[in-house]
């Protein structure tokens, strides 16, 4: 499992800033010549959606690749500069990308949190920290297509001559993802209602859960800022054990440790549980594959996930 983790501390911000400065690169504006705009998105759910719609566009750029956790990341020199010579930065917010707070606050960019452009009465709140909203919204595909657009009518901004075409492909995208999300519902609706229990590494499906009728659980929180205790592996076993479910799941970007003192935990309480598979949750595939794809990605996760609860059937 990759991490990275970048020792970047908020006072060392300023120091950054100066050097990416002092180097000679200018703030705001790529060298594109071809009358395309250089945007910046910070995962791979944004990126990769906007590179479809944008097209030619736009050079679209994703930060964080596959493997690496949003919730830890912190930015690098060459990510400050990156953000210095973007036109645009799409970044999802709800305290996803913690680590680069200080940075947006900081950098002259033209960024834009799409994930708090959704009505906050569709975010789910965090149960275990009051106040603090679950920012992994890409897992509902209609509220995704909410952060997609407001992203789109951003780029239109920046585009006024192509904001017809930008438009069409934005409608053209949005209808395979009302086929992913008819095909999600109908594929994980065939689980038996009993083994409808997913759980992961750290609690980023509650999205999913609610969209496909699933109960959803994750030894860790919502972030992987702080690591799971033994009372959250023991909690975890005890439910498992008692509905009997059949496999619990890893993550890409997560360590799968606890995962694997769960499955141990439980097969000493005499209940056999499989390995699932692996999830995509905070970072997706490689690029080139489908799963590098948010559509790949997204059905990845529903055919794992089904393959897994009925495997038994």
């Amino acid at each position: 499992m990759k991490k990275h983790t970048l020792g970047l501390t908020a006072v060392s911000v300023a120091v950054l800033l100066t050097a990416c400065n002092d180097s000679g690169n200018e703030t705001g504006g790529g060298d594109s010549t071809d009358g395309s705009i250089d945007v910046v998105a910070t995962i791979a759910q944004i990126g990769e959606p906007l590179s479809v719609i944008a097209g030619d566009f736009a050079n679209v750029e994703t930060l964080m690749g596959p493997g690496v956790d949003p919730h830890i990341y912190e930015a690098s020199q060459g990510d400050i500069r990156l953000f210095q010579q973007a036109d645009i930065i799409f970044y999802n917010g709800l305290h996803l990308e913690a680590q680069l707070s200080d940075v947006f606050n900081s950098v002259d960019t033209n960024a834009h949190a799409i994930g708090e452009r959704i009505d906050a009465g569709n975010l789910l709140e965090d149960e275990e920290d009051a106040g603090m909203d679950d920012p992994h919204i890409w897992f509902d595909v209609v509220l995704w297509e909410q952060a997609l657009d407001a992203a789109v009518e951003e780029l239109k901004e920046l585009l006024p001559d192509h904001a017809d075409e930008l438009e069409e492909n934005k409608q053209a995208y949005f209808a395979e993802l009302e086929e992913l999300h008819t095909y999600a519902i109908d594929t994980l609706a065939q689980i038996p209602e009993e083994q409808r229990i997913l759980v992961t590494a750290h609690d980023a499906f509650q999205y999913f859960g609610e969209m496909n009728n699933i109960d959803v659980m994750g030894i860790q929180g919502l972030s992987t800022e702080s690591e799971a205790g033994i009372s959250d592996i023991q909690s975890t076993i005890d439910t498992i054990v008692e509905k009997e479910v059949p496999a619990v799941f890893v993550e890409s970007s997560v360590n799968d440790s606890t995962v694997q003192a769960v499955i141990e935990g439980a097969n000493q309480a005499g209940h056999s549980i499989e390995l699932g598979g692996e999830l995509y949750s905070d970072a997706m595939g490689e690029a080139g594959t489908e799963e590098g794809t948010y559509i790949g990605m997204y059905r990845h996760n529903v055919d794992t996930i089904y393959s897994a609860l009925t495997a038994s059937e």
